[in-house]
Order: C-alpha cells, then structure tokens, then sequence
C-alpha cells in the first residue's frame, strides 16, 4: 500500500476515533460516517484489494466536511405539513398579538425542535402531552391567518431570533403555576417569554 494513504489512514483513523466528542448532532454523525469510511478502507487494505488513490480519500473526506459544514446552515428541516401546522398554531396561540409576538411564538417551537430536551421535529413538538392549549381545545384545527404564515416563514429564515425562549404564556390567563416558576426574558404583547 502507498505509504502516504497508510498514514493517512492511520491519522485520521486515530483522530476519528480518539478526537473529542461534539455535542453537535451533525458533527457526531460526520464522525460516524468517516470511521465507517477509515473502517472499510483499512479491511480493503488488509485483504489486498485495490486502494483508492490519496486525492480521492482526501476528496471524500473533504465533501463529507462540507456536507457537515452545509447542515449546520439549515438549523431545522421543516416539510410543508410542519410550516402550515406551525401557522395554526400561531394563529391559535397568538391571536390580537403583535407580528413580533407572532414571530416568537413560531421561534419557541423551532428552540424546542432543537433543543434536546424536546421532540426532533415541529410535528412532534406541537403535538407533546399537554404542550399547547390549541391542540388540547382542538383550535389548531382551524386555518391559520396570513399574517401567522408570513410570522412562521420569518421565523424560518431570520438569523438573529426574536426569542430564545422555550416557554411562553399570557400571565393573567395562564392557570398552570409551573410555568410562573421559569426565568422569563421578555415580554411581547400580552405573552412573556422565558426558559
């Protein structure tokens, strides 16, 4: 075998392997990929098959970076279905607020989506156990409104978010107490906003 691929190999093997652990999903997943890749490459090696050239492996474990690079970029992947069900959800939730207020609605299911101590995916985090009054009252159901599918698209594509909150709720009709108990950051409208 050519002794520059064996050290890479070798290299990128033991750095896969022994290099620190991301917290980011992608990142973990990029690992995984290049060490099944390392793998079968170093089981190709041990029963002679042919190796792929040293700008090919470069190549390919240069793509799978910006593969990971690229999906840092689209924080949360959200099909049609999600948007038009995050839209009524808006609607229902934030009624009579101000489009700021919308917007934020919309972002505290995308900071779910991705946080980790919440479901993956819109779908999933609207529809927890007892997550959202709309889908307790069944008022989800109702069409959303254009200025909540205007709020939802401009959640979607703003860099800079309204909100970091997690949690939001109208303190005089909220009626659970667990919620006053969370670290609230702002406040848009009639609803606050907290962690």
């Amino acid at each position: 075998m050519n002794i520059i691929i064996h050290f890479i190999i070798v290299f990128t093997m033991g750095f896969a392997l022994n290099g620190p652990v991301s917290l980011n999903g992608n990142e973990t997943r990029l690992d995984n990929i290049t060490k099944k890749s390392l793998k079968e490459l170093h089981e190709q090696d041990k029963s002679g098959k042919e190796m792929p050239t040293y700008q090919f492996l470069t190549e390919e474990l240069s793509n799978q970076h910006l593969n990971m690079e690229e999906s840092k970029k689209q924080d949360v992947i959200v099909t049609v279905e999600e948007k038009e069900l995050l839209a009524r959800l808006v609607t229902a939730e934030a009624k009579g607020e101000p489009y700021a207020g919308k917007v934020a609605v919309a972002e505290v299911v995308l900071n779910r989506v991705e946080d980790e101590r919440f479901p993956d995916s819109v779908k999933e985090v609207i529809y927890e156990k007892n997550a959202f009054q709309p889908v307790q009252n069944n008022s989800i159901q109702q069409p959303a409104d254009s200025t909540s599918v205007k709020a939802v698209e401009d959640a979607l594509i703003e860099k800079e978010h309204e909100t970091e909150a997690l949690f939001f709720y109208n303190p005089e009709t909220a009626s659970d107490n667990w919620i006053r108990d969370r670290k609230i950051i702002q406040q848009i409208g009639n609803h606050v906003f907290a962690l």
